[in-house]
């Protein structure tokens, strides 16, 4: 009989006998045992390893804010990840993180935000140009490109030539794929290694921040302020006065190229996705984009007053949150909800199940913005897009504030009907999407 704080276990050979469509998609895998299970279980990955799943969003709540003092993020971002992007606020831990955190919140505040959401929208605008009316498209490598270029812009202004922004491009995704492959293919570790494929890859991040420390160089050099990121990252000083050392400055802005571009992306192409099956919120917010328009010309006015596009993209991020597994390692033993956590357990909470528990949300897997009517804090218990706690993505504005910019220019300008039956999701580091094809038509 179980005992109360005996957690349900999923047998390593079950693991096993799936981990070639794990390795495909473990979604549906993690479903299955969250129903048989309960919200709540773990699973054997190996001999003396093991992970323990949750989607219980009280207990994702109580470890990213409530307890979060006795939660760390797991190797995975701590050592995996560092060697391909550095130590900068996605990656570091303890004091490190909270020198930076204090360091760099500022340049994310909404008043310094608003200087750049000139450059956002020409970044977007730029992009648009390569949408082609009437045709088929997969749409994800132009929003992909849109919001590459959108962190670029922000960061660097001109500082950046088309090489470089090309090769910093390749070099990121380079080193997401390749960190996939380690994370979902541990036994091929050896392989990797004696291969040179790690240090392959090491190489290319090595390239990207000689590109980055050359464009430092540059506007160093050029004694000339933009109100960029940048400016604002060599501007900041500590507590003592002293400034952020390059390497420091290089790691945090590798950090909000993988981190800034990424899930920005993939948010979008699923936004534009669910938009071409419910054409009535196109309607809406095309309707409410001329209406803002005309009482402002003010962008971050314009983006404030867009509340129906905000609601499209609330619920676009409930149902295809591209953060869709948070980590953490508990320091001390722990307990929640009668179940016992042993010190050093290995949590992933499943942001996607929790965003779609038929316990938490009404037709959970029902397309239906109006349910953020009164925003996302209504949900702050159960929604977590940007995750929670202090912990919670530095730049959730920035990306929310781009993400509005760029739905209402292209519903401006298009509509968007679909070229696909149903959404695809190809789950990496982020959940991306797949087979994405879209057909615009321009507005008459």
């Amino acid at each position: 009989m179980q005992t109360k704080n005996e957690i349900p276990s999923v047998p390593l050979i079950h693991f096993l006998k799936h981990s070639l469509n794990i390795l495909k998609n473990p979604l549906p895998f993690h479903h299955a045992n969250f129903n048989a299970k309960g919200d709540t279980f773990k699973l054997r990955i190996g001999f003396s390893n093991e992970i323990v799943f949750s989607r219980d969003a009280a207990f994702a709540e109580y470890v990213l804010q409530k307890n979060h003092k006795n939660y760390k993020k797991s190797t995975i971002q701590t050592v995996d990840l560092v060697k391909y992007v550095g130590r900068g606020l996605l990656t570091s831990e303890g004091e490190l993180w909270k020198k930076q955190r204090q360091l760099i919140q500022p340049a994310f505040h909404k008043s310094q935000l608003a200087n750049l959401m000139g450059k956002v929208q020409a970044a977007i605008q730029s992009e648009y140009k390569h949408i082609q009316p009437g045709k088929t498209m997969d749409v994800f490598p132009i929003l992909n490109n849109l919001a590459f270029q959108t962190v670029v812009k922000s960061l660097f202004s001109s500082a950046a030539t088309t090489e470089d922004i090309s090769r910093l491009q390749f070099i990121t995704e380079a080193a997401q794929k390749m960190l996939v492959r380690e994370l979902r293919q541990p036994y091929l570790g050896w392989w990797f290694t004696v291969s040179g494929t790690i240090e392959k890859h090491l190489q290319l991040t090595r390239e990207a921040r000689q590109i980055l420390k050359n464009i430092v160089k540059t506007r160093r050099d050029a004694n000339v302020r933009h109100d960029d990121l940048l400016d604002m990252l060599l501007d900041a000083r500590y507590e003592d006065g002293t400034f952020m050392d390059e390497e420091q400055l290089i790691d945090e802005i590798l950090i909000l190229f993988t981190a800034g571009h990424e899930t920005t992306s993939n948010a979008l192409t699923f936004i534009f996705q669910l938009l071409a099956k419910h054409p009535e919120w196109q309607d809406r917010i095309y309707e409410e984009s001329l209406q803002t328009s005309k009482n402002s010309d003010d962008l971050m006015q314009v983006v404030m007053s867009s509340k129906i596009c905000q609601q499209v993209i609330e619920e676009s991020m409930r149902l295809y949150p591209p953060v869709y597994f948070i980590d953490r390692v508990n320091i001390e033993e722990d307990e929640f909800n009668k179940l016992l956590f042993k010190k050093r357990s290995n949590l992933l909470f499943s942001i996607y199940e929790i965003h779609r528990h038929p316990d938490l949300w009404e037709n959970p897997d029902n397309f239906l913005p109006e349910r953020f009517n009164e925003g996302g804090r209504k949900f702050s218990s159960q929604y977590f897009p940007f995750g929670a706690g202090p912990r919670k993505c530095i730049g959730n504005n920035f990306a929310m504030f781009e993400m509005i910019l760029a739905v209402t220019e292209l519903i401006r300008n298009y509509k968007i009907y679909p070229e696909f039956e149903s959404i695809e999701i190809t789950p990496l580091i982020t959940l991306k999407p797949k087979n994405a094809l879209l057909r615009f038509e321009r507005r008459v």
